[in-house]
């Protein structure tokens, strides 16, 4: 039983050394917001990276997904955080303005 136990408590030590690995190479991806536009409206990440919305603009704006799944406000003046937890494609756009558009392509 000793040996099963630490087995387990190996196994558990290089999952939370292979998670810590991983997230230690993540990027933070700047989207600007001014003039009623997202600059830039396509972005590349990977699973673990933060995209970071500036709300350069002079009114309130939101990054929402297609998907209803995410919505961040963006006061006047004010950053907004997303970090990617899972690969694919979201189409984003600000639901106060709709003809402003966004999307981030996650890979693993």
């Amino acid at each position: 039983m000793t040996g099963f136990r630490q087995s387990i408590v190996c196994l558990a030590a290089l999952a939370l050394a292979s998670a810590s690995a991983s997230r230690a190479g993540a990027e933070t991806i700047r989207v600007d917001i001014t003039k009623l536009v997202f600059a830039p409206a396509e972005v590349a990440a990977h699973v673990g990276d933060t995209i970071e919305w500036v709300n350069a603009d002079f009114i309130v704006h939101t990054a929402t997904a297609r998907t209803k799944e995410w919505e961040i406000m963006l006061p006047v003046g004010k950053t907004g955080r997303l970090e990617l937890k899972k690969a694919g494609t979201m189409d984003y756009y600000c639901r106060l303005h709709p003809n402003m558009t966004g999307r981030i392509t996650v890979t693993e």
